[in-house]
């Protein structure tokens, strides 16, 4: 039969764990609990970084930012997470799911990007302190922390993208807790082949360089001693 002529799914069911009520309503409280100590947590952090003036550092102004990044990635799955715990199940629509991958996808690429650049600032604090606060200033702070922020939700746009694009005859259940790559690709009803090596290129690219420079980086920290 033709993909025109088959039924296009609009939303997708997420199964989430398929236990008791009484242990779901336990992991429901357990993961509340979590998510609310991860935001007040991660708030606190970024208050205390913003009002303290002994902690307006490099350091803890990237580590704000991961903060930040920890807030977008834990509201973006934990709260539907857990509507899907109560209900033993729920529904997305496409487009939901499509964007908690996005937000996902980029928090953690904008993570990686951003390790990198802590590296290299305690490389700078270390390997050459005389000349720390001319290369790293508040202005290249912030830029270094845009560039992060806009490769993160630039590079997985590409795939993102293409995934949309896809197309999805059902069935319509995903056997997940949230929308991830993998469910997703696997009930696709067109070909996956193009996504699936674009998002290995670009995976590479955002592992390997960050983790190439954090490597370089300490190693050359290490030596110093």
């Amino acid at each position: 039969m033709e993909l025109n002529n088959l039924t296009t799914v609009t939303e997708f069911f997420l199964l989430g764990f398929r236990v008791s009520q009484d242990l779901r309503i336990s992991m429901f409280l357990i993961f509340f609990v979590i998510y609310c100590g991860t935001i007040c947590g991660n708030l606190l952090i970024i208050t205390l970084v913003s009002t303290s003036k002994n902690l307006h550092t490099p350091m803890y102004f990237f580590i704000s930012h991961l903060s930040i990044s920890d807030i977008v990635v834990t509201t973006d799955i934990v709260p539907n997470m857990l509507h899907i715990l109560l209900n033993n199940g729920g529904t997305m629509t496409f487009t939901d799911c499509i964007a908690q991958l996005y937000f996902l996808c980029a928090s953690e690429a904008f993570e990686c990007f951003l390790l990198a650049v802590m590296s290299y600032d305690r490389y700078v604090a270390i390997c050459n302190p005389l000349r720390y606060t001319f290369i790293i200033t508040s202005a290249s702070c912030v830029i270094l922390a845009a560039i992060c922020w806009s490769l993160g939700f630039s590079v997985v746009l590409i795939y993102i993208i293409m995934i949309s694009k896809l197309f999805f005859c059902g069935p319509n259940i995903i056997d997940h807790l949230f929308c991830d790559i993998g469910p997703l690709l696997g009930i696709a009803c067109s070909d996956t082949f193009l996504v699936q090596l674009d998002i290995y290129i670009i995976g590479f690219i955002v592992v390997f360089i960050p983790t190439k420079i954090i490597v370089v980086s300490y190693t050359y920290i290490v030596l110093q001693f």
